[in-house]
C-alpha cells in the first residue's frame, strides 16, 4: 500500500509551544491538544474541554525514566483535573477528542486499551496504569472508525514529540530491506543486531552482550549495563529480551561489545558495509 503525504494543521496558543497545542488533519474527525499541567486552567476555556475522549499523562519517574498513564473519560477536563491530585507527578498531558463529540463510553474504553497494548509494544516509557484497560465491545461498524482514530493520534501524538507509540517493528517496516539491520559479532560472546531508528539506534530482541566486560571500559557503561538488567531488558543469560532503543549507534554498540565502542564503524551490513559507509552512501 502507498504511503501518502499528510497534511496537519497546528494552532500554538499565544506563540508558547511549551503551553497548548491544537492539532488536526485534513478529513479526520478527530483533534489532538497539546496541554501542559500550568495550562490546564486555560484548556477549561475550550468549548470541547468536556468532551469525551482519551488521553495521555506524560512524566518522568526518580530514575528519570519517561512515563505514561493512558486514560479515558466522558467528561475530560475533570478527568484532568483529579489527575492533579495523583502521586505519580506528570508534566504534560495530550488529549484525543472528536470534534462533533461522537465518541461515546464504549469507543474510548477499546481505544483506551488498543494505546495501552501499543504502549507496552513499544517499550518507549513505563506505564503507569495499575490493570490493563479493560477492551469494550464495539460495533463491527464502528472499527474502522476508531481504527483511523488510532493510526491517525499516533502520527499527531508523534509529531508534538512524544514517540511512546512508535515502536521498532514500525519503522522496520518502512524501510528498505537493505536499510533494515547491521550487526555486531565480536570478543567474549557479542552478537547484536541492530536498526537506525528516528531518534537512535535499537539493538533488537536476542542480542547478546559479551561476558565478561573489558576492563578498560567506561564505569557509565557498566551502570547502564546492570540497569539493562535490573531493569529485565537484558535476562541472566546476557540476552535482550525485547527490542530497546539507545541515543546512538555508540551506545548500542558500547554495550553489546562490553567496551568502549564507535558504533558508526562496529556495526555492519551482513556484506560488512559500516553504518558510517552506508549513511555517507559509500560504496563497499
Amino acid at each position: 500500500m502507498k504511503n501518502f503525504h499528510k497534511t496537519i494543521q497546528m494552532l500554538i496558543f499565544d506563540g508558547n509551544p511549551n503551553g497548548r497545542i491544537l492539532c488536526e488533519m485534513s478529513n479526520w474527525n478527530g483533534r489532538v491538544y497539546k496541554i501542559s499541567r500550568s495550562e490546564l486552567a486555560k484548556f477549561s476555556e475550550r468549548s470541547d474541554a468536556e468532551n469525551t475522549g482519551i488521553y495521555f499523562l506524560f512524566g518522568k519517574d526518580e530514575e528519570n525514566n519517561d512515563t505514561i498513564y493512558i486514560g479515558e473519560a466522558e467528561k475530560i477536563l475533570t478527568r484532568l483535573k483529579q489527575h492533579l491530585q495523583d502521586e505519580n507527578y506528570w508534566n504534560d498531558c495530550i488529549v484525543v477528542i472528536s470534534k462533533d463529540n461522537l465518541l461515546n463510553k464504549a469507543h474510548v474504553k477499546y481505544l483506551e486499551n488498543q494505546f495501552y497494548e501499543i504502549a507496552i509494544k513499544a517499550g518507549r516509557a513505563k506505564v503507569l496504569n495499575a490493570s490493563i484497560p479493560t477492551k469494550s465491545s464495539v460495533a463491527e461498524f464502528d472499527l474502522a472508525m476508531l481504527e483511523e482514530f488510532i493510526e491517525t493520534s499516533r502520527l499527531l501524538v508523534n509529531t508534538l514529540g512524544y514517540k511512546v507509540f512508535d515502536g521498532v517493528e514500525e519503522q522496520l517496516k518502512a524501510k528498505h530491506p537493505d536499510e533494515r539491520y547491521f550487526y555486531i559479532k565480536a570478543a567474549r560472546g557479542a552478537s547484536g543486531t541492530g536498526v537506525g531508528v528516528s531518534d537512535g539506534f535499537a539493538v533488537l530482541k536476542g542480542s547478546v552482550i559479551a561476558d565478561p566486560v573489558s576492563r578498560s571500559i567506561s564505569p557509565s557503561l557498566v551502570k547502564l549495563r546492570e540497569k539493562l538488567i535490573a531493569d529485565q531488558i537484558i535476562d541472566d543469560t546476557h540476552t535482550f529480551v525485547k527490542d530497546h532503543i539507545f541515543t546512538s549507534p555508540s551506545l548500542a554498540a558500547a554495550i553489546v561489545m562490553g567496551r568502549n565502542a564507535n558504533g558508526r564503524t562496529e556495526w555492519k551490513t551482513q556484506k560488512g558495509k559500516s553504518l558510517k559507509d552506508f549513511e555517507e552512501n559509500k560504496d563497499s
